[in-house]
């Protein structure tokens, strides 16, 4: 299966953390969201991650590891899982991309994209 036919659709909303930041020491904090959803009849568990985080000066970073926010949550046909994590970036602005590492319940793994989304401190102009 194609990274195009995946049966999983991901949706980002992201937040500035404005409490947690401090940009005179070039420190923004951004929470996201992400909504999976299971668009498939079968059972799909999220088994790892696989991000690349580029700042405004496009230095990237790579971050890998088992499951989400110490989960590896199995989402039914037809439903989502939800959850929340951050980032911390040296730049106002920056973007996050990447997959899941997923299997259905008929042990078949597949990767299921994550869109490119901004993460963007409040005046960011690009």
């Amino acid at each position: 299966m194609s990274e195009s036919e995946s049966p999983i659709r991901v949706e980002v909303s992201t937040e500035y953390i404005d409490d947690q930041s401090s940009p005179d020491e070039d420190k923004y904090v951004f929470a996201y969201t992400i909504t999976i959803i299971n668009l498939s009849d079968k059972k799909a568990t999220l088994k790892n991650r696989h991000w690349i985080i580029t700042d405004g000066n496009g230095k990237q970073t790579e971050v890998q590891g088992d499951g989400v926010v110490g989960e590896t949550p199995t989402i039914p046909p037809n439903s989502a899982y939800q959850y929340t994590s951050g980032t911390l970036l040296d730049t106002p602005l920056g973007f996050m991309e990447g997959f899941y590492g997923m299997v259905t319940e008929d042990n078949k793994d597949f990767r299921a994209p994550i869109p490119m989304f901004r993460l963007a401190a409040p005046g960011t102009l690009h």
